[in-house]
């Protein structure tokens, strides 16, 4: 009996939707990181033209459940825990509790930002443990039982999650640590739109320290699909479309909106 070939599916993120946009699977995609050589090099082999361009900034949150007493983080000490150096709350000022690291999938476009941009040469420690997608990470975070989990994700995110809460980074000195949110990433009961609104300033200007910018990117040799994709991207460039970016908690490309 003849059994179809079954292809598992691939893992939510950047890098499994750009892979669908070289097998002609989709028509276009949005990415949260630039596209590497090595898929230049893959879509030059199959005679693909891509483009990429980018349509806003998203600022990525360390999300941590709401008991840890603890404001913020400077950028060695989040790489010290990812890379396994620092493994309890209490070298930190915190209280005796072991961390958790968690991180999407290598497919995931934050987990390939943080490799990059953070841990540089350094690989994730054999500790961190890795998710399928955003809900699980929260759960895992926000369990009482539990509390020393960290999780890197996009600030969007934390504000549909009012049971974590975010820290406050710095790129040296834990004497000036920058807040991704207004209110200082705090959970509300409620989750009001008073509440973890996003600082927009911080994360335009650079103080916030780990901030990236999101694309579109196109395959410019199908006609049919380039054309959507510009379509849909133009549309994102314009007043309009920058002011919705905004609404959804990405910081536009021209921050008068």
């Amino acid at each position: 009996m003849y059994l179809p070939k079954w292809d598992a599916p691939l893992p939510p993120g950047s890098g499994s939707g750009i892979k669908m946009l070289l097998d002609g699977q989709i028509s276009f995609v949005q990415s949260s990181r630039p596209l590497k050589d090595k898929e230049y090099e893959m879509a030059f082999q199959r005679g693909i033209l891509l483009q990429q361009i980018p349509v806003a900034i998203d600022g990525i949150a360390i999300a941590v459940n709401p008991s840890l007493n603890l404001t913020g983080l400077t950028i060695k000490q989040l790489k010290d825990i990812y890379r396994g150096k620092i493994t309890n709350w209490s070298q930190l000022g915190g209280a005796e509790l072991e961390i958790t690291p968690y991180a999407r999938s290598i497919q995931s476009g934050t987990t390939d930002f943080f490799q990059y941009n953070v841990l540089g040469t350094e690989k994730f420690s054999d500790r961190v443990i890795f998710v399928n997608d955003n809900q699980q990470a929260f759960t895992k975070i926000s369990d009482k039982n539990n509390p020393g989990g960290i999780y890197i994700t996009s600030a969007t995110e934390v504000i549909q999650h009012c049971e974590v809460k975010a820290l406050s980074l710095s790129r040296y000195s834990s004497n000036k640590l920058v807040s991704l949110y207004k209110n200082q990433g705090k959970p509300s009961d409620t989750c009001s739109p008073s509440q973890n609104q996003i600082n927009f300033d911080a994360s335009f200007n650079g103080d916030y320290p780990l901030s990236r910018r999101l694309f579109i990117v196109i395959n410019q040799n199908r006609k049919e699909d380039e054309q959507v994709g510009e379509t849909y991207t133009k549309f994102l460039l314009t007043d309009e479309g920058q002011k919705l970016i905004k609404k959804a908690g990405f910081i536009p490309l021209r921050l008068s909106y």
